[in-house]
């Protein structure tokens, strides 16, 4: 059985840093794409980051906002976790942030997707 579990959230000033981490068990994780998304109250989910099974990354480089210049994706296969490190936090990344994880099954082509519970992040003004 598949597990996602995300934490690492909580209460933080403006301006502070906190590193979200998502620990997964329950398949290859070193073969699976990891993803960040959070979700604003009464907003839509919008993706934040990625790292590849390859260690490539991306991040969300829309013009509204300045997210890859603050947060940094990584991956410790070792321990099957992944890691959000958000510095400069403002008020508007305040969000409860889940993980995505895309397994890819070789022997079928097939993608499965997993999402956590989520984790929680206030940035107080």
């Amino acid at each position: 059985q598949v597990q996602v579990v995300e934490s690492g959230g909580g209460l933080v000033q403006a301006g502070g840093s906190v590193t979200l981490s998502c620990q997964v068990s329950g398949l290859t994780f070193s073969s699976s794409d990891v993803a960040w998304h959070r979700q604003a109250l009464g907003k839509e989910r919008e993706f934040v980051a990625k790292i590849r099974s390859s260690g490539r990354k991306t991040y969300n480089e829309a013009s509204d906002n300045d997210m890859k210049d603050r947060f940094t994706i990584s991956r410790d296969n070792a321990k099957n976790t992944v890691f959000l490190q958000m510095t400069n936090l403002k008020p508007e990344d305040t969000a409860v942030y889940y993980c995505k994880v895309d397994e890819f099954t070789a022997s079928t082509g097939l993608v499965s997707t997993h999402w956590g519970q989520g984790t929680q992040v206030t940035v107080s003004s």
